[in-house]
Order: C-alpha cells, then sequence, then structure tokens
C-alpha cells in the first residue's frame, strides 16, 4: 500500500517570492561577513550583532513564506486548505 502524501503548498504569488528570495539572499550575504569577521578577528559584539540580522532576515523570510502560503491555501479553497493550514500552522509553531 502507498503512503499518503503529506498535504503541502507552493506559493505561486511571484511579488511574495521575489520579496523571499531577495531576503535570504542578503542573509546569505551577511552569513558570509559572519564568517570573515570571525576569521579576521573581529570582536564579539560585532560578530553576534551580524548574526542577529542574519537571524531576523531568515526568520522574516519563513514568515512570510508561511503566511503568503497560507493566504492563498485559504483563498484558493482547495479540497485538502485544511490540512495544508493545519501543517503551515506547525511549521508557523516551529519558529515562534
Amino acid at each position: 500500500m502507498a503512503a499518503k502524501a503529506s498535504p503541502s503548498h507552493i506559493l505561486t504569488d511571484e511579488e511574495q517570492l521575489a520579496a523571499i528570495i531577495k531576503r535570504v539572499n542578503r542573509a546569505q550575504g551577511q552569513l558570509g561577513a559572519v564568517a570573515r569577521m570571525l576569521e579576521e578577528g573581529r570582536n564579539c559584539e560585532d560578530i553576534v550583532m551580524q548574526m542577529s540580522a542574519v537571524s531576523k532576515a531568515i526568520n522574516t523570510a519563513a514568515f512570510t513564506l508561511i503566511s503568503s502560503s497560507l493566504k492563498e491555501c485559504l483563498l484558493e479553497g482547495k479540497q485538502n486548505s485544511e490540512a495544508v493550514s493545519q501543517k503551515l500552522q506547525k511549521l508557523f509553531l516551529s519558529l515562534a
């Protein structure tokens, strides 16, 4: 017997996708800066501040992805929208 596929959603809002990708790319650059700062022996405070910026950027991207997906899911009214909504809520709580 085949396993039942887990409910999922793929974000289709191109504007939101672009914003999320931009934020992730920015975080990637910030993370590279953290590595350079560590290699250069920069002070702890500066490094932690940069790490905080990376964390905020990633969390904002994740929250945006979840909220945009939830909005699409509810608006589309698909048969599995309730299951997908519950899964997205769990993802949201995993970030909190």
